[in-house]
């Protein structure tokens, strides 16, 4: 008897643990349906198609500029190749330009949030407007699954997107410059892209903020837009002006109290994730960045000129995207709270 009821606990427990499994697995593929949906309706979408072609036109017209500077530059001789190898000549690709336009980071800083907010402004009451996010809460599925899968699958466009385009830099920089590319460029080029999906995630949150606070599309595209202008033009020109008196050389009566005051600016301007980006990516891009901060003559004695190792340069940007991350997932929790609260209400 007793054999009996061992046994038929076995069974028990091996039967819920294989209904919890079923339930997991179904879970996990209805998660993974709403992913492809919505990632199948932004690459349908033209809003999505028009940005998508223009920041690929403006990032390959950079690489054109910056591809005709290296090889207006780089003599034919062997030495001559040698030294741009070098000297990171594949980072060149993406940082220099003739003038006639920016470089592929700069475009990159200035649209990128433009296609963040255009994934995500309208993600959420969009739905509510066409009545369609009623009838998808009615279905058996968590309510976050919804915002969830949003977010993932605006990122894999985001991926998929610069990944292609760093890619198809490096091919093409390999096919007209003829030189191969280091180890290290490649890695130092990886950890940007992923930078620039980190950069790009803020403004995606951002937008899906607004558009689970605002009941109008449009609403929500201009409040994104608003914030955009304002940390891209607005914020910078506030900073120099208060910087112009906070700096005075005739109010600052020691060098300790110089630095202070310098470090004082720069950590106001690392509120505005433009300028965190802008700082990191020219760390990983430049190795010839040593250092974001001032430094007295006592610091810089000794220091041996040359490029950083990768690892230094990672530890150097380390703040700087800790900080994007956060205020990534500080939008997102702040959106996804007020989404989960707001179906609470409805029901």
């Amino acid at each position: 008897m007793k054999l009996e009821q061992v046994l038929s606990k076995i069974t028990f427990k091996e039967q819920a643990n294989t209904e919890e499994r079923d339930k997991k697995v179904k879970r996990t593929s209805v998660f993974g349906s709403i992913v492809r949906k919505e990632f199948t309706d932004y690459i349908r979408s033209w809003r999505i198609i028009i940005l998508l072609i223009i920041i690929g036109l403006t990032c390959l017209g950079s690489l054109y500029t910056a591809i005709t500077t290296i090889k207006d530059a780089l003599d034919q001789s062997d030495e001559a190749k040698q030294i741009a190898k070098d000297s990171y000549l594949f980072l060149k690709l993406f940082t220099t330009s003739d003038g006639t336009l920016p470089p592929f980071i700069t475009f990159v800083t200035f649209l990128g949030p433009l296609l963040g907010v255009a994934l995500g402004f309208d993600a959420i009451n969009s739905e509510r407007n066409k009545g369609t996010l009623t009838r998808l809460m009615a279905q058996p599925i968590p309510r976050d699954y919804v915002i969830n899968a949003k977010f993932v699958a605006a990122l894999l466009v985001n991926v998929v997107l610069f990944f292609a385009l760093g890619f198809l830099v490096m091919a093409l920089g390999i096919i007209i410059i003829g030189l191969p590319i280091t180890f290290e460029e490649f890695i130092r080029i990886v950890c940007f892209l992923v930078l620039c999906i980190v950069y790009i995630a803020f403004w995606l949150n951002l937008g899906i903020l607004f558009s689970v606070r605002f009941k109008q599309a449009a609403t929500s595209a201009l409040s994104g837009i608003a914030v955009w202008i304002f940390f891209s033009i607005f914020y910078n020109m506030i900073i120099d002006f208060i910087s112009k008196s906070y700096l005075d050389s005739q109010a600052i009566s020691s060098v300790d109290e110089a630095i202070s005051r310098q470090e004082t600016i720069l950590n106001l301007y690392r509120l505005s994730p433009s300028y965190l980006f802008s700082e990191s990516t020219t760390t990983l891009l430049s190795p010839g960045v040593r250092t974001l901060g001032p430094l007295t003559m006592e610091q810089t004695v000794g220091a041996i000129a040359g490029p950083l190792p990768l690892g230094q340069s990672l530890l150097l940007i380390w703040p700087q995207l800790t900080g994007l991350i956060a205020a990534t997932l500080i939008c997102f929790i702040i959106a996804y709270n007020w989404f989960i609260k707001q179906e609470i209400r409805t029901n």
